[in-house]
């Protein structure tokens, strides 16, 4: 079963989330952001194009454009590869652990696993961000040496950047598997 719900990002830019319950353990939130927009890309591209181009007039040297189309073209792959990320997901399995995996728009996929037994809590925390506060999604994970410490802090999202009510819903999703883990052992 999956729903999907559309927010916004703290830059005010729409985005959706899908959220999908594949048991009563296990949930997938995927935050879903604008794909890239071919109007924006091509007025990039056709600016630089142009200011080779009335570079070439003025020098009359034909490297000018192809270094201007290599560039372009070196800049839209990496841009593409290692920039623009299409979709963030979370997928929360309670026996196991979080996965985090972030899509980059050339359909490269980055993909982190936190193993259930670091992770001590799922935590929404705000930071001051040029004059306003903004809220983020955090995975802290429990210190070895200290069961009661923190030892690193794993931020979610930082791409999509939702707005509170949209990690909340995030929240209350993987606070419930986190509090299922931990009624789970006490019951047997």
């Amino acid at each position: 079963m999956a729903e999907e719900r559309r927010f916004l990002s703290a830059s005010g830019v729409p985005i959706a989330l899908r959220r999908r319950q594949h048991s009563a353990s296990c949930r997938e939130l995927a935050v879903r952001g604008p794909r890239l927009q071919l109007r924006s890309l091509s007025a990039a591209t056709s600016a630089v194009w142009l200011a080779a181009y009335g570079l070439f007039a003025l020098s009359e040297s034909s490297m000018v454009l192809s270094a201007a189309i290599f560039l372009t073209l070196i800049g839209l792959i990496i841009y593409l590869h290692f920039v623009k990320i299409d979709q963030e997901s979370l997928l929360v399995i309670g026996s196991l652990g979080i996965q985090v995996t972030s899509s980059y728009a050339s359909g490269k996929e980055s993909t982190t696993f936190i193993e259930m037994a670091q992770v001590k809590d799922v935590v929404i925390n705000e930071a001051i961000h040029m004059q306003k506060v903004i809220y983020y999604l955090c995975i802290l994970l429990q210190d070895p040496e200290d069961p009661q410490g923190v030892s690193e802090v794993v931020p979610l999202f930082q791409s999509s950047k939702p707005r509170l009510d949209c990690l909340i819903e995030v929240y209350k999703s993987c606070q419930e598997i986190l509090e299922q883990r931990k009624t789970a052992p006490q019951s047997s």
